[in-house]
């Protein structure tokens, strides 16, 4: 691994290079234009290239300066960043939240300007994934996974227990009447789930042995039903996600038959993590909400 120049020269490098000047560089970082200047030197040194031409009006980029620049100002952003998210979880009306994709659009998102309208000093801060297994958000507070409830126990609480049924677009639902029907029609659905239209079609009681020929996969709902929605096929889907589509008539259910989901949401407060009053306030409506939604 390359060894990296230090910071204090970065830095140096940035500024003038933005300001395509050492004097207004020096001011920004509060040294003197010829500490600056030294700097630069030492980077270019060590990185066996030069980055300015030193004109008599000011700097100039070389080719190798100007492809480097952004990748310098890239790295201080995501610092920065870091740094932010870090602090940010010390605020009290901070949450820093990551939640599973599907649920924060279906679910939460619907729900979320009565949280916010309950709680006006706290500061949202969510980031999404598809699956558990994904990279977590190091700075969140809470989680809000899909899985088969490997975290459920003390820091995991299962929010759901949903079932799994096919929907589509009304004008589609008027093709189906038969299974013969639906296996004429293209099917959606989600790879690395634990079960699909293969279990909905052994479970049936007049599926049998049916499988259907090809099932289309996205790797989350919010595409497959949008699919549905915009009259595709037919997805499967659970309450959690179409319960709000199927109320509005966006979605229709062709067949009422469904089975048990041996998956769930679960709301997961990682180990370490200590309870803050933004964190509290969210726990204490989310499971309000859920148990208004379940009933």
């Amino acid at each position: 691994m390359a060894r990296l120049p230090p910071l204090n020269w970065l830095r140096a490098f940035e500024a003038s290079a933005r300001a395509l000047s050492f004097t207004e560089a020096a001011q920004e970082l509060s040294m003197t234009q010829s500490a600056v200047s030294q700097q630069i030197k030492s980077l270019e040194s060590a990185m066996g290239r030069a980055l300015f031409r030193r004109r008599a009006r000011g700097l100039e980029l070389t080719d190798e300066g100007r492809g480097y620049l952004p990748t310098v100002q890239a790295a201080f952003a995501l610092l920065e960043e870091g740094t932010t998210l870090l602090q940010g979880r010390s605020d009290p009306d901070v949450l820093e939240l990551q939640v599973n994709l599907s649920f924060a659009l279906f679910w939460l998102t619907p729900r979320l300007a009565q949280f916010m309208d309950e709680n006006p000093q706290v500061q949202l801060n969510l980031a999404t994934s598809v699956w558990t297994e994904e990279r977590p958000h190091n700075a969140a507070a809470l989680q809000i996974v899909f899985g088969l409830g490997k975290q459920e126990g003390i820091n995991g609480k299962r929010l759901t227990r949903d079932s799994i049924f096919p929907v589509c677009s009304p004008k589609r639902a008027k093709q189906i009447k038969t299974l013969d029907d639906l296996l004429a029609q293209r099917l959606f659905d989600l790879p690395g789930t634990a079960q699909s239209w293969g279990a909905w079609f052994k479970a049936h009681p007049e599926g049998g042995a049916l499988e259907p020929p090809v099932v289309h996969r996205a790797s989350t709902w919010a595409l497959s039903l949008e699919w549905a929605q915009r009259g595709l096929g037919v997805a499967l889907a659970h309450e959690t996600i179409a319960k709000d589509l199927l109320a509005s008539g966006q979605l229709v259910r062709p067949f009422d038959f469904s089975i048990p989901l041996k998956e769930a949401y679960y709301l997961i407060a990682p180990e370490g993590s200590r309870t803050r009053p933004a964190s509290k306030a969210f726990k204490e409506w989310l499971l309000r909400e859920m148990a208004v939604f379940t009933e």
